[in-house]
């Protein structure tokens, strides 16, 4: 199974920028994008959006042309899920879609930023807390999960280009990177790290330009415990620019969806 993630910069320009003409050659099962600035309505029944083949979902934030989530399956989900069910009210603005499948659920996860000063810091930091619960409680679940995203942080200096000019940045602050090792000891894993471990591989190049100014690796695909021996291959694709993030592409060793 191939699932591709990307974070669009708003899903007009990526599509300008050929982002539907490179998915449709790519032969992924499940495709997840965030950050579309579009609702539904906007793009749902336009063929510059569509993938022939893939069923298409959306969860809009109720914020015109911000954040907003879509996944495309070529499979038919058994449910569509909005939201985490998250006490917070970013739950619910646009920035989770999940579906799932017979055992595996896959999501589309464009996380809050913190870049904003003080208070959207904390917004960011309280939706971290009650997803972290969230993220404790599914663990004794059966079902296996692929959460697949802007997470807006990177965990370790092999993840930032320049790691010492950036301490003290909202997505690399200690306890943000403390919140991903604190995940990861609940069995969670990256599942690029699984197969990649090289340095220099970035996602996001604050710029806007990629290869242009330091690079973060704040977009991932986080896996249960069970799917992170199913890696076969990962890769960050920089051939070119859709946006100011690179689209993350995984090969799981599973046959669902």
């Amino acid at each position: 199974m191939r699932i591709i993630s990307l974070s669009v910069d708003g899903i007009f320009q990526a599509s300008h920028r050929g982002l539907f003409q490179w998915l449709a050659s790519q032969d992924a099962d499940v495709v997840c994008l965030q950050d579309l600035r579009a609702q539904e309505p906007e793009i749902a029944d336009r063929p510059e959006f569509a993938l022939p083949g893939y069923y298409a979902y959306y969860f809009d934030s109720p914020k015109p042309h911000t954040n907003g989530v879509a996944i495309y399956t070529r499979e038919l989900p058994k449910a569509i899920v909005f939201g985490f069910g998250l006490p917070c009210f970013e739950d619910m603005d646009g920035r989770y879609l999940q579906a799932d499948f017979a055992h595996i659920s896959v999501g589309s996860l464009l996380a809050p930023q913190g870049v904003a000063g003080e208070p959207s810091q904390e917004v960011k930091d309280r939706f971290f807390r009650e997803l972290k619960v969230h993220l404790e409680k599914i663990t004794r679940k059966k079902r296996k999960y692929i959460f697949c995203g802007n997470w807006q942080i990177a965990y370790g200096d092999i993840d930032v280009e320049s790691p010492e000019r950036h301490e003290g940045e909202s997505g690399f602050l200690p306890h943000e990177r403390q919140w991903l090792e604190e995940v990861y000891a609940l069995g969670y894993a990256d599942a690029f790290r699984r197969v990649n471990t090289d340095s220099d591989e970035y996602t996001w190049w604050p710029s806007g330009l990629m290869g242009k100014g330091d690079g973060w690796r704040v977009d991932l695909q986080i896996v249960s415990r069970e799917l992170a021996r199913r890696v076969e291959h990962a890769a960050i694709y920089k051939v070119k620019s859709f946006s100011s993030h690179a689209p993350v592409i995984v090969d799981y060793d599973i046959d669902e969806p």
